[in-house]
């Protein structure tokens, strides 16, 4: 959808998207608080029903008041998957709120913040192409680039150095830039598609996740495989190159210095994105292009470079998995990237909330394997439940998303400037000043970068 649309939507689409378009922060987080509630209350019904359906020799619940007995607990499956996703911090049958024996520093902790480490890189990747008006569907395949090109470059250059601390500073930084350089690659492919032969962005990223997890699986198979391993895998880069558990357990696959890189990122690519030359060009770009070009955005090299930047935080997010998660590349390499899709659209596209999205993500993956462990509920429901909770809070973003490429409320394309104070704020005050007079123009690339 483009600017100016809304007026051409038909009624009954209108009325469910105009009430998400213009709301500040804090409505925003209202609604998603009230979205999980119900999301909770939906599913609380959807195991009462299945654990009526299922077979069981002992109730595991039974309905007060009509003593109906249920094979599964609906509430022992909502404290599992919050509760336990934590490593259990709140007592639950016990004396007291809290566990007395409870560390932050346990297994069940770091497999979710381990996956909520990944899943920033992956957010941001596709955040920083949907704030350019660009529709990355192919950070999957950036990752999976940049995961082989870290894992091959530190096996390079890691017999090159003397084991130890500096050298592992040094080959974690350099495989970290390989995967970086080669998820920007292969972002930059479908961005020249997209500005120099007009190709849409969706296919061509969707076609490259195809070629790049086909060329990555035949590299490794015929080149560049581990000696007598039984699956396509590569060596095992040395530990003193990888990101180290510290605190954790070595099961946990997480490194908290990991996490502050990611955090890092995240205040690094806010910066760019709001308070630079290229960041008001990738948003005016993002928010009206037309008017972007008239105020003189070079609109083909904004695409190119947003791609590109793009590619480059997927491949980022690969090269993390190989040195923190994995330890070399293999070829089940999770679908983090598509994932990052989901995080991006709670976030609201903003960098700032890809922290508490990504770690929503990963708490709600961590809560599902310990109801996994811990109760009888099939996998599949559990599915469901995740899901549900997603799609509650996800949709509510995504209307107004839609609404505002469609050009509803104040702060739509083509609507007046407001100070909103949503998660774009500057690009209402971004797409006025590029709709300018021709006198205004001259400030696109400069004095109002900080617009």
């Amino acid at each position: 959808m483009s600017g100016g649309d809304g007026g051409r939507l038909p009624s009954p689409v209108r009325r469910v998207i105009e009430p998400f378009v213009d709301r500040t922060v804090a409505e925003r987080v209202l609604i998603s608080i009230a979205a999980i509630l119900l999301s909770i209350g939906v599913g609380f019904a959807i195991v009462l029903v299945s654990g009526r359906i299922a077979q069981c020799s002992t109730a595991a619940w039974t309905m007060p008041v009509t003593g109906l007995g249920f094979c599964y607990d609906p509430i022992e499956v909502y404290v599992v998957l919050f509760n336990g996703a934590l490593g259990y911090p709140f007592a639950v049958g016990e004396p007291g709120i809290f566990n007395a024996a409870w560390t932050p520093f346990n297994l069940s902790f770091g497999l979710t913040l381990s996956e909520t480490t990944l899943l920033i890189f992956t957010g941001l990747s596709v955040a920083v192409a949907f704030r350019a008006g660009l529709f990355n569907i192919g950070t999957q395949g950036q990752l999976v680039v940049g995961a082989l090109a870290t894992a091959l470059t530190v096996l390079a250059i890691a017999p090159l150095l003397p084991a130890g601390p500096i050298a592992g500073v040094v080959v974690v930084a350099v495989g970290t830039l390989a995967g970086a350089v080669g998820g920007g690659l292969w972002g930059a492919i479908p961005g020249a598609l997209k500005a120099y032969a007009d190709a849409n962005e969706v296919i061509t990223t969707i076609m490259l996740n195809f070629v790049a997890a086909n060329v990555a699986y035949v590299l490794v198979l015929e080149v560049f495989r581990a000696e007598g391993s039984s699956v396509v895998a590569t060596r095992y880069v040395p530990e003193h190159a990888q990101f180290r558990p510290w605190l954790f357990p070595n099961s946990s696959d997480f490194a908290l210095l990991a996490l502050l890189v990611a955090v890092g990122f995240i205040g690094g690519l806010y910066y760019v994105v709001e308070h630079t030359p290229f960041g008001y060009d990738l948003r005016t770009s993002g928010v009206q292009a037309a008017a972007a070009e008239y105020g003189g955005v070079n609109a083909k090299l904004t695409t190119v470079r947003a791609m590109t930047l793009s590619g480059a935080l997927g491949g980022v997010g690969g090269a993390v998995w190989v040195l923190m998660s994995e330890g070399r590349w293999i070829e089940s390499v999770p679908d983090l990237g598509f994932d990052g899709i989901t995080v991006s659209i709670l976030a609201g596209n903003n960098p700032l909330g890809v922290l508490p999205a990504a770690f929503l993500f990963g708490l709600l993956k961590g809560g599902a394997l310990e109801i996994g462990f811990r109760t009888d509920v099939p996998t599949e429901l559990v599915g469901v439940l995740r899901g549900l909770i997603i799609l509650f809070v996800a949709m509510p973003e995504f209307f107004r998303m839609a609404g505002r490429y469609a050009g509803l409320g104040s702060d739509g394309p083509g609507g007046p400037k407001t100070s909103g104070t949503g998660s774009e704020d500057g690009e209402s005050e971004a797409s006025g000043d590029a709709a300018g007079s021709g006198s205004d123009a001259a400030a696109v690339g400069g004095g109002e970068a900080d617009a």
